[in-house]
């Protein structure tokens, strides 16, 4: 089966490429769709056997995602599943190495498969506008959808933010359509965009959060509303609210999302804030005094915001570097260059990325590193290059101080 089902996503694929562009632009939706209808299929129909809950909004996803598999495993449930970090089946994970948060639809329906016959009952996913775009959510018949907020990004993708608020408003529109009990929403109050998902999903039951004064590890108001979103996602479907305050308090946090990589004689961290916004939230919450280390990704990707988020490290940081990320086909120099028009201070230039590491960690101060986080890849031209920034860190602190500490 599974050498037949590679057979039918390949020959998809080629077909795709035999097709004059201009035939396949206007088939486009209708070749997404099949593709995920093929996958469904092929795999049984997976995501109508599970309880699936979808994550969506600019920025939290993956932490929302990972907070509420914590909680339900906590809980003793089982449960998988899948964020641009990583993948996991019950207390098993790896890597996501796809560069994708929201998987293809192939990939999608096959780990639902390997979650189901592994006897995981709940699934959380990461949806994102791309993904709804493409139509990797078709055939998932959801349970509940999270909303976390929304802000400017994949402009270019879109043709706009109106476009791409729509987008994500595909999803909940979806909600409303499944047929599944007991189906809930989970909206962050405080974000403007919240009654409007919320009128989208129709009538169905709805736990709103808002700000709240929470004890966590996790450093960040971005955090608390990451959390409360978590715990209300397992209030709808049934915890008990006392327990899960209880169990938040001791869940560290997602690989590479304000992960703290060396304590002492100073403190380096790594985030994966690649928006202007999640940007300034990072900053915010590590005060004054920092070192910092940021690019931004290419492609044609957004460009937008790469003089904004220039702008925000000039405000918040007392060095800045700046160094490649993943430019794709892009000059890096170029993408660089538009980052520093924000930019009035003083700053450096270090395009390898390494090198930019060592420069920083070799000022002996608050060191933050953004816009990678935990991935393992970085997107040269047509290359995927083996990379990590918490290895990195860890190799030149080692050749520079000795041990970690």
């Amino acid at each position: 089966m599974l050498g037949e089902n590679r057979l039918l996503e390949k020959l998809l694929r080629i077909g795709r490429k035999i097709i004059p562009k201009p035939v396949f632009n206007f088939f486009q939706p209708f070749y997404h769709f099949l593709l995920g209808f093929c996958a469904a299929i092929l795999y049984g129909f997976p995501g109508k056997k599970l309880i699936v809950i979808g994550v969506t909004g600019t920025k939290g996803k993956s932490t929302v995602v990972y907070l509420t598999h914590e909680l339900l495993q906590k809980a003793g449930l089982s449960v998988a599943s899948i964020s641009s970090v990583e993948f996991r089946i019950k207390d098993k994970s790896w890597n996501n190495p796809l560069k994708m948060t929201m998987p293809g639809r192939f990939k999608i329906q096959k780990f639902f498969k390997q979650a189901l016959d592994s006897g995981c009952k709940y699934m959380i996913l990461e949806v994102t506008s791309e993904g709804i775009k493409q139509f990797r959510h078709k055939f998932i018949n959801f349970n509940a959808v999270a909303y976390t907020n929304l802000a400017k990004e994949h402009l270019e993708s879109h043709h706009g933010f109106e476009n791409y608020k729509k987008a994500k408003g595909k999803l909940f529109k979806e909600l409303k359509k499944s047929n599944k009990k007991d189906k809930f929403l989970i909206v962050n109050k405080d974000d403007k965009y919240s009654e409007y998902y919320s009128n989208l999903a129709g009538k169905v039951k709805k736990y709103e959060y808002t700000f709240e004064n929470l004890e966590l590890k996790l450093l960040g108001d971005f955090n608390k509303y990451n959390a409360l979103a978590g715990i209300n996602i397992c209030i709808g479907l049934g915890l008990d609210k006392n327990k899960l305050y209880k169990d938040i308090k001791n869940i560290k946090g997602l690989p590479g999302r304000m992960e703290l990589i060396i304590k002492k004689p100073f403190k380096v961290f790594i985030d994966y804030a690649h928006t202007p916004d999640s940007l300034e939230a990072v900053y915010k919450t590590l005060g004054k005094g920092l070192i910092c280390v940021l690019g931004s990704a290419g492609g044609g990707r957004d460009k937008w915001k790469r003089p904004e988020m220039g702008k925000i490290a000039d405000k918040y940081c007392d060095k800045i570097i700046l160094t490649n990320e993943d430019p794709y086909n892009e000059d890096p120099k170029e993408i660089i260059k538009d980052v520093a028009k924000g930019i009035k201070k003083d700053y450096k230039i270090i395009l390898d990325r390494r090198e930019a590491i060592k420069k920083a960690l070799s000022y002996k101060e608050k060191t933050i590193i953004t816009g990678k986080g935990s991935e393992i890849l970085m997107c040269v031209k047509d290359k995927k290059i083996p990379w990590s920034d918490k290895k990195i860190v860890l190799e030149e602190y080692e050749k520079s101080f000795g041990s970690k500490s």
